[in-house]
């Protein structure tokens, strides 16, 4: 019972959820993690990124490798957000059990696909997720009693666009009960409609705003989240009415410092 007591405790001293920080009106700051290295993971954490999104479709990790980088994420107190591979009930089950603060769906087209994402996100019977709340991380491997009263609430779920198709639907997107956040794709956006080899196109940026005026005009309680990139800087992003930006990605950030290091002293060697 002392144990019981103590837990509970230390559940009331937990800080605010990424989600409820969101709902409250911060805006948030964060980046992308790709490389799965735990010691990469640390550095982002005590950087003082508000979050990180674990790159799951694009990064060479599965749900396994990402557990490692979500404990060390928690070492730092930062909130961790796992982009799903793919909209399938099976990958969600296994990375909600991790317990990260929010899941993100990848090129989510329609209504009825972010209804299969929020699905996949609820237990029965309010959706189709496999229950093994007693064991897993999530719950702090069942010592956590609080966990199923709190799941729902605390989970941010988040959709991403990624289409000029799913952009026309945004409108219905964003009714679906159980959507917290529309993530935006900027360059899967550019890649919809023909022009990822066209850097230079002011098209893909119409589209982007376009979609982002469709969330923010809804009349819903819905989040918006993107990625800088050339195009739109992180202030230009939360001026133009962003919750959440995520900034440089990991594998960038290594490879930019590496290129920059190799343009300032290699020129001065003599082979």
């Amino acid at each position: 019972m002392v144990v019981g007591m103590a837990e509970l405790s230390k559940q009331n001293d937990d800080p605010p959820t990424l989600k409820a920080r969101l709902l409250s009106g911060e805006k948030l700051y964060g980046a992308f993690s790709s490389t799965f290295s735990t010691v990469v993971a640390e550095i982002l954490g005590w950087a003082g990124y508000d979050f990180v999104v674990v790159d799951m479709e694009h990064g060479a990790g599965n749900s396994f490798a990402a557990l490692p980088i979500l404990q060390a994420l928690a070492a730092t107190g930062t909130p961790a957000v796992l982009r799903l591979p793919w909209n399938d009930p099976v990958l969600v089950k296994k990375a909600l059990d991790l317990g990260p603060a929010g899941v993100m769906f990848p090129a989510i087209e329609n209504a009825e696909e972010a209804r299969h994402a929020v699905a996949a996100c609820r237990y029965p019977p309010l959706g189709i997720r496999g229950a093994a709340n007693s064991i897993v991380r999530a719950s702090r491997y069942g010592l956590n009693s609080s966990y199923l009263a709190r799941c729902d609430k605390d989970l941010l779920i988040m959709c991403q666009i990624e289409s000029e198709g799913a952009v026309n639907r945004i409108p219905e997107i964003v009714e679906v009960e159980g959507v917290d956040c529309i993530q935006m794709g900027p360059r899967d956006l550019r890649a919809s409609i023909g022009l990822l080899r066209e850097p230079d196109d002011p098209r893909p940026l119409q589209l982007l705003k376009r979609a982002e005026k469709a969330v923010l005009s809804s009349g819903k309680k819905i989040l918006l989240a993107g990625m800088s990139n050339p195009e739109s800087s992180p202030t230009e992003l939360f001026d133009r009415g962003y919750h959440l930006v995520s900034g440089f990605v990991d594998v960038a950030l290594i490879r930019d410092a590496a290129v920059a290091d190799l343009e300032k002293y290699k020129p001065t060697q003599h082979i």
